[in-house]
């Protein structure tokens, strides 16, 4: 995936979270990784990204962010309540004051009827009290499309979260 085609919507983000002085950190399954990259694409963005995780298993899920393997097994790993999960569990460790969660079936295949390949879970959390999900059901795409389209709602969450924190001086 080109980093550039995501420079004005990561440009955005960093834009507005340095706004507000405010850490950003990414909490990734099926996107891998991508929408870190291309927040950190560029140049001078360290100061406003703290880390991403990429937590592509349910046992990375629980170990690096702390999402009770109890709540994966009742909703499945593609739920709100695992989006919400992973990304308070990415501000919980790590310096970010929000962050951004993906979770989904990017496809071609383990999908099935009520989580069919295209579903994905976005949530964006923040220590400020703010919280947003969106669900998406990209439909018959590629697992690239699906992965592309993920990472642009990705970006336009965490805008809109970083847009809704008061700043108190």
């Amino acid at each position: 995936m080109n980093d550039e085609i995501f420079f004005e919507q990561a440009t955005k983000v960093l834009a507005a979270c340095r706004a507000k002085g405010l850490m950003a950190a990414t909490a990734e399954s099926c996107t891998g990784g991508l929408v870190a990259g291309a927040l950190t694409a560029i140049p001078g963005s360290s100061d406003v990204v703290d880390r991403g995780f990429v937590t592509y298993s349910n046992e990375a899920k629980a170990q690096m962010l702390g999402v009770s393997p109890d709540l994966i097994e009742r909703d499945g790993a593609v739920s709100e309540s695992v989006a919400f999960a992973m990304a308070e569990g990415a501000v919980l460790h790590s310096r970010a004051d929000l962050a951004v969660a993906i979770t989904g079936v990017a496809g071609p295949g383990g999908g099935t009827a009520a989580k069919p390949v295209g579903l994905v879970h976005f949530a964006a959390w923040s220590r400020q009290g703010p919280r947003l999900h969106v669900e998406r059901r990209f439909g018959d795409l590629s697992r690239s499309q699906i992965r592309r389209h993920a990472v642009e709602q990705a970006l336009d969450l965490l805008l809109r979260l970083a847009g809704e924190i008061r700043v108190t001086v």
